[in-house]
């Protein structure tokens, strides 16, 4: 009887934005916006044979109690700058930014990636996102929001018009000679057509076919709307399930939502944020780890969080003390702005009276509660443990991999780059060596070239 082979882990790097993830008060935690920090982080990630860097996007400085949130006061350079410069100084990671689909225009970010694709040799990739906030529309011409329906039509339309861009350069209709510079005919080469609800263009896309065709597109949105986009469309998608029973969950029903749309299980990876903490020993991780959640959780961290809850100002309050005794303010105007985390709680009078009852039933302060009820490390123990944890949730179709998010920055990759790589490796589960040069060989994912070759074939 033949066993079930052993699936390949696709391991990739989130280098965190402002947050208050990084642990500030390490003497090794660096500059979040100095090349050197994301060069010394993509080193790490390539020397590891990591498959890809992840950045993630700020469009605004996030604002409480209508000043800047503390912990974005350093700003966050442009994505696409980054990585272009990142490509200089790596040769096989892939290069993932995160570009809103709500307030840039088609053409301009098809032109970027198609751009970064050539610079890279193909290790670009797109995580296309949508903005639900009117406070980040502020600093763009439209201004405003759109409702989440139509946040994710235009989504869905803004990638249909890149991908038309994309393949504008395609096959036989690619007549420039790229060489010289001259034109072999005076065929449609780049020549465009849209029409839609959002977008109404027509032209001539000036970048050539790049050797990936298209950038890989990530998706990282977890509501309904989200995942049908990323069975539709995405090639990957960027989950926050990382337990057992939540991932497989998440894998199950956006793996199966794949078949309505023509596409196999194996054509969208589920790759969830992962964090992490090693230690000699399991039980020196352990103890680490609850050491990492305090130093990410100052005092300050601590009201600020809880003030997502109460949208009221809690200054005046001791976070080494109980939790108010003021009921949260129920409006759509809130203390906080530029902020996911706002909408976690939609019912902010109930989370109030959970958190009381376990703030009492454990003599919690509101500090301690924060650190609790906060987000834990997902894998915490020796090398040997963390290596054994990431294959057995893999090999259970809890994901396809993980993208790893370190609490120091730019170092905090090193240890496992060194220490848990290499036993993966040794369990037959991770590659020693790249396979080939884009990212799509990366991931297993086709061309999309050969793809529309082989449905032409099928059909």
């Amino acid at each position: 009887m033949s066993s079930k082979p052993l699936k390949q882990i696709h391991l990739a790097a989130h280098f965190p934005g402002v947050n208050n993830t990084t642990v500030w008060s390490d003497p090794k935690a660096g500059s979040h916006i100095e090349f050197a920090s994301f060069a010394h982080f993509a080193r790490t990630a390539e020397r590891a044979r990591f498959d890809f860097l992840f950045l993630a996007e700020g469009l605004r400085l996030r604002e409480q109690g209508g000043k800047i949130y503390d912990l974005d006061v350093v700003g966050r350079p442009d994505t696409f700058t980054v990585l272009a410069a990142l490509a200089a100084v790596t040769d096989h990671l892939g290069l993932t930014g995160t570009i809103n689909s709500t307030f840039n225009e088609p053409y301009e970010v098809a032109r970027q990636f198609a751009s970064l694709d050539h610079l890279s040799g193909g290790r670009s990739a797109w995580n296309v996102v949508t903005s639900w906030d009117a406070f980040t529309g502020e600093n763009f011409r439209r201004g405003g929001f759109l409702p989440q329906d139509e946040r994710y039509s235009r989504a869905k339309e803004f990638l249909a018009t890149a991908n038309e861009l994309f393949d504008s350069w395609h096959g036989d209709e690619i007549l420039a000679d790229q060489a010289t510079g001259t034109f072999l005919s005076d065929a449609k080469a780049g020549s465009f057509v849209h029409r839609g609800q959002h977008f109404d263009i027509h032209g001539r896309f000036n970048v050539p076919r790049s050797p990936q065709g298209r950038p890989v597109i990530f998706q990282a949105g977890d509501s309904e709307e989200g995942r049908e986009f990323a069975a539709s469309s995405a090639d990957a998608i960027f989950s926050r399930y990382a337990t057992l029973e939540a991932g497989q969950a998440f894998y199950r029903d956006v793996k199966n939502r794949l078949a309505k749309y023509g596409r196999r299980h194996d054509q969208l990876l589920i790759l969830p944020a992962a964090s992490f903490v090693l230690g000699d020993t399991d039980e020196e991780a352990e103890e680490l780890a609850k050491e990492v959640r305090r130093q990410q959780v100052s005092g300050a961290t601590a009201i600020k969080h809880l003030e997502f809850v109460w949208n009221r100002d809690l200054s005046s309050y001791d976070p080494d003390g109980p939790l108010p005794d003021v009921d949260p303010v129920v409006s759509e105007d809130h203390i906080s702005r530029g902020r996911a985390q706002v909408r976690m709680y939609r019912d902010p009078l109930a989370t109030a009276r959970e958190w009381r009852e376990l703030a009492a039933a454990n003599r919690w302060s509101i500090r301690d509660l924060v650190i609790e009820t906060g987000n834990r490390q997902t894998f915490v123990g020796s090398p040997a443990t963390v290596a054994r944890t990431i294959d057995d949730f893999v090999q259970s179709d809890v994901s396809d991999g993980f993208i790893l998010v370190p609490h120091i920055t730019p170092g905090g990759l090193d240890d496992f780059a060194d220490t848990v790589v290499p036993l993966l490796q040794e369990r037959g589960v991770f590659r020693t060596e790249y396979e080939g040069p884009t990212l799509r060989h990366h991931l297993g994912l086709a061309h999309p070239d050969h793809e529309a070759r082989d449905e032409r074939a099928a059909s």
